[in-house]
């Protein structure tokens, strides 16, 4: 082998180490980050899919146009089963594509918001959980349940407010996975903001931001509780994500997404959190 070869095959053999140190590296971090949440491209709408250990949860459905690509996601990723549907309130953009989901999914439980409000989505949500006899959770309060080997908190409002009635009848989601710690605050406004802060003071690595990013004058309160690192709100783009929203969220330096540009991808190992869009 003359000196021109030799250099041609070290060559070739440093692409071939460094191409499978690659494929290594992903497995890995595939294998290792198994708290997952996807963010679905819904618009100014939430459709939250969370898996750990191939045990899955949904907060909220989206629209009802969306329920074709949330079930074509679900079936393209082997998910027949949900342990939860959580409805935090029964705004159609929350509520939308439920019933979709309830006849065409296998359902552990289903917890809803005690404020309902009339409408077609809503009857639609109510005549699926009748025909697979699901009788739904009012959430009132804290309340506990487990996905794999997750605890996770589900906090209800006690009480029905005057103002933003279903908004703020949002039920928060809290998640803790080791050292990482993750919230979800779906459309609380105002009202239910500072009535959650009032007997809850923990920070978390990551928030998903209350309605959809329209400024709220109590989420600088929030943030500051909070402590968030990274940040999502599902937003459109013509509706969300406002402008003063973005400086509050610059002013505490939260990194954040906006499922305007796509959807987007959480993962954790319970140490590090990795966001993809």
């Amino acid at each position: 082998m003359n000196k021109k070869e030799a250099i041609i095959a070290i060559i070739i053999i440093t692409i071939m180490i460094t191409g499978l140190i690659f494929m290594y590296s992903n497995k890995k971090v595939s294998s290792d980050y198994d708290f997952k949440v996807y963010f679905f491209n819904a618009g100014k709408a939430d459709a939250i899919l969370i898996s750990k250990n191939n045990k899955y949860m949904m907060i909220d459905t989206g629209e009802e146009s969306l329920s074709d690509d949330i079930l074509k996601y679900l079936r393209s990723n082997n998910i027949t089963k949900l342990e939860y549907l959580i409805i935090t309130h029964f705004d159609k953009d929350h509520v939308g594509s439920a019933s979709s989901i309830i006849d065409n999914i296998e359902i552990g439980e289903v917890l809803q918001s005690n404020s309902p409000k009339e409408s077609e989505y809503y009857t639609n949500y109510l005549n699926s959980l009748s025909a697979k006899n699901i009788i739904p959770t009012t959430v009132l309060g804290d309340y506990e349940i487990t996905l794999s080997d997750l605890t996770i908190n589900v906090n209800g409002p006690t009480t029905i407010y005057d103002s933003s009635a279903s908004n703020n009848s949002s039920l928060i989601v809290s998640i803790t996975y080791n050292d990482t710690s993750f919230l979800f605050m779906a459309d609380a406004e105002n009202a239910r903001i500072k009535d959650y802060l009032s007997n809850n003071s923990e920070s978390y690595n990551f928030i998903k931001i209350p309605y959809h990013g329209n400024y709220l004058k109590r989420l600088d309160d929030m943030l500051d509780v909070v402590k968030p690192s990274f940040g999502v709100m599902t937003c459109s783009s013509t509706e969300g994500c406002e402008e003063e929203t973005l400086e509050v969220l610059d002013k505490y330096n939260v990194k954040y997404y906006m499922t305007k540009n796509g959807a987007i991808r959480l993962l954790s190992n319970g140490k590090d959190i990795i966001i993809k869009q």
